[in-house]
Formats: C-alpha cells, structure tokens, sequence
C-alpha cells in the first residue's frame, strides 16, 4: 500500500472491529489487517455471512456497511521504521504506512504439558471446536473436554452439535470457586442466560470439578486418560482429548513493537493507548475479560485514536464493569499449583524441537534455553512452549526480534530495502 491511512488495525474479531467502526465514525480512513479470510476472529469464527449470534450479526452487519481498507489473509511480520508494517500476503511483501495503528491481535489457548500431552489424538479445546466449525467431521468420536476456563461448557455444546459423544467435563477449579462465580452472575442477566443455557445443553455430561488429566496414553485403539478427581485418580478411554487451560493474550506484534506489558498484558492508559504514543491495544491484548470488554475497548480505542476524546469517555463506565468481570474469570479460574507438577524430566515442552523439561532446568532464562536447546524455536516460535515454560518455570521471553510469525524468506527480502531497514531498526532497539 502506498498510501498513509489514519488508522491501522490488526486484528479482525470484536475488539478490532468495534475499533474500525468506531473510528470511522470520525471520519477517519480505515485499514484492518488480519490473517484470517474474512471477519470475526476466533470467537464468530464461521458467523459469516449469516451470523446466528445477536453480538455477530451487529457488528459483522456494521462492518460490512462501512467504508475501509481490508486486508484479509495477510500477516503483520515486522516494522522496518516507526509508522511502517511489513506483512505478507499470498506469499509477497506488503507495506502498510498508517498514522495510527490499533493492535486487537486477541489470545490463543493455555498448554499445560503432562505425560502423553503431545499425542495426535490431543487437541486444544478452542482448536477443535473451531475445527469443526471449518467442517471437521466429529460424528460418533468420544471426546473429553478437560482444563480450565469459561470456553469449555461452549465446546463441549458446539461439539456435541455436531455428533460427538462427550464422555466428561473436567475442569481443574474448585467446585466452591465455580459456585462463587456462578452467583455473580446473578447482576448480569446477560451472561447469566448464556449460562444457563449452556448448562442447560450439557446438564447430562459427567462434570468433574476440581479435577484435571495427569496422564494419557495411546494404546492403538484408542486414547486412555488418567485424571485426578477429589475421589481419587479415574480411567477414561476415548477418541480426543480436548484440552486447554483457559487464554494467553498474543504478544508477538505488541513486544515487537516496544509496547510495555505488564503481568502477562500490555499495559495501556485509560485511553488505551500503550507506552509507543501512536499505538493503541484492545481486546485480549490488554487482559482476558470475554466479548464485551473486546467491544468496548476497541471502540475507546478507535474514538481515542482519532481524537474524539469525548466519545471515548462515554465508554467509560461500561468499559469498568467488564474489567470487574475479567477480574472475576481470573480469580475462579486461576490455575492451582498441582498442575505445575504434572510434568516430569521426560514430558516434552517444546513440541516443534522435542525439548523435554529435564534438558530445560539448567537454564534460568528463555533466552539462555533458546540458545543451548532451540526451545521456541521451531514453527510454532514459542506459542506453545512459552506459556508453558512461564508456568512451570517462571520464565517470560523478553527478546522480541522479526519476524514477528513465520514467513517466507523472499517476503524479509521483499526485492527492496525492506530487510535492511528492518535489520537497522532491531539493531538500534537491541542497542
């Protein structure tokens, strides 16, 4: 792109587009960017064109009516100078100049490594429910729905629409922290409903709280799954294990660009601009809180960017008691100490290099592993392993470099000075 627009986003769920719609009500000219083929992230993933969902058909219906620049299927990898991204798309370079940029690049789901946990028929529960909305067949499959977080009673729903036999729920909080998050729900009558009418959808699934997997096991015919109860340990054969322990925000692009976190988010002022004053984050970026904290932090963030202080304002107080609510899901879902344990010498942590944690406890930094072992360093480039090693191992990944997600060679080349640019930025950052 050679032209400048006023405001760039990246990221096209509800945060990025609340923040689109936002900003162009101000008039201001609009490119979104996200790597997916059309709109909604993760969470509407599949609602387009014909949104089932009231939240999806508002704003995917706004989006559709408004007047900007979309780039779908393109991957933000690099800023070669401040006010510049180099993405790619279908294969080749592509520069995208703005003035403003907006980051709603979202989360992804939390691994917990235990004995077994790299087995094929092992999968992410946002992973295999978002699957099967792009048309994986789970007629007839047995599958466990297990780890942590608001999202599993929704797969387990989403999957069992589809034909799957859920064999059990288990979810490694306590029974009395569910209960005390289900009571404050009681002044939402929203989220209230959306629970009761998940619950209502699996009211006759096993559901073990308190509980977690500590081992599988391929035996040829199937998968054997061992999981701590408050009873004692149960046996469980099935045909997937589907198993997350609740979000992580996406980091890559915002440490890339030099944008402060804090406590596992990037840290943004009441106008949620971060510590680079012409980058703003919304969403998941800023701390797991659920859609309508998406919604409305985009949507300050997209008034804050183009200047309309007053509109952001207004949003304030909604914006406040969404916060409340992410401060609640991470109170009753916080991860007990047993599960960092479940890991032994043997377990594998990084999936892409076989790096199992005995080859990881010499080193006290990710930095120190990476270079000794190639922990986060394979396709994944640390996505699963980071989290991982943060929770087993304290450690955090401080040294951000392009590209920001893997790319092919030709699109760093870029048949420009795109490369030197970028390697002469990073020089004087690393400096």
């Amino acid at each position: 792109m050679s032209d400048t627009c006023n405001i760039v986003i990246v990221g096209a769920g509800p945060a990025g587009l609340a923040a689109a719609w936002a900003a162009t009500q101000s008039g201001a000219t609009v490119c979104i960017i996200d790597e997916n083929p059309e709109p909604g992230g993760q969470i509407w993933r599949g609602e387009s064109p014909t949104p089932t969902s009231a939240d999806a058909k508002l704003w995917l219906a706004r989006f559709a009516q408004q007047s900007c620049t979309r780039l779908f299927g393109t991957t933000v990898i690099a800023q070669p100078e401040p006010g510049v991204l180099l993405a790619e798309q279908a294969g080749r370079p592509v520069e995208i100049r703005y003035r403003k940029l907006i980051l709603a690049t979202g989360a992804r789901e939390r691994f917990l490594p235990f004995p077994g946990w790299t087995s094929p028929h092992i999968l992410g529960v946002g992973g295999i429910q978002a699957m099967v909305k792009s048309g994986l067949d789970v007629t007839g499959k047995r599958i466990i729905v297990a780890g942590s977080g608001p999202l599993l009673l929704p797969a387990a729903a989403t999957l069992r629409s589809h034909g799957a036999t859920i064999l059990c729920i288990v979810e490694q909080t306590p029974l009395k922290n569910l209960v005390r998050f289900g009571l404050s729900l009681l002044t939402s009558f929203g989220k209230l409903r959306q629970a009761a009418a998940l619950k209502w959808q699996t009211f006759d699934i096993p559901y073990h709280a308190g509980a977690w997997p500590t081992h599988a096991y391929d035996t040829g015919d199937d998968l054997q799954v061992e999981i701590a109860t408050r009873s004692g340990p149960i046996i469980q054969h099935c045909d997937t294990l589907a198993c997350g322990f609740f979000l992580v925000p996406q980091l890559e692009l915002p440490r890339l660009l030099r944008c402060a976190v804090n406590k596992g988010c990037v840290a943004v002022n009441e106008f949620q601009q971060s510590s680079v004053p012409d980058i703003f984050c919304a969403g998941e970026t800023t701390g797991i809180g659920g859609l309508d904290k998406s919604l409305v932090e985009g949507q300050i963030a997209g008034h804050a960017a183009t200047g309309n202080i007053a509109a952001a304002q207004l949003l304030f107080e909604p914006r406040r008691r969404s916060r409340r609510f992410a401060e609640q899901l991470r109170h009753a879902f916080k991860l007990r100490p047993e599960l960092r344990t479940l890991a032994d010498d043997n377990t594998i942590v990084c999936r892409c290099e076989d790096i199992r944690l005995g080859d990881l406890r010499p080193f006290t930094t990710f930095r120190d592993a990476k270079l000794q072992t190639r922990c986060g360093m394979g396709a994944c480039q640390g996505r699963i392993c980071g989290s991982a090693c943060e929770s087993l191992l304290g450690w955090t990944d401080t040294s951000p470099r392009p590209p920001a997600t893997a790319c092919r060679v030709r699109t760093l080349a870029g048949g420009s000075d795109i490369a030197e640019r970028t390697k002469h930025h990073d020089r004087q950052y690393l400096q």
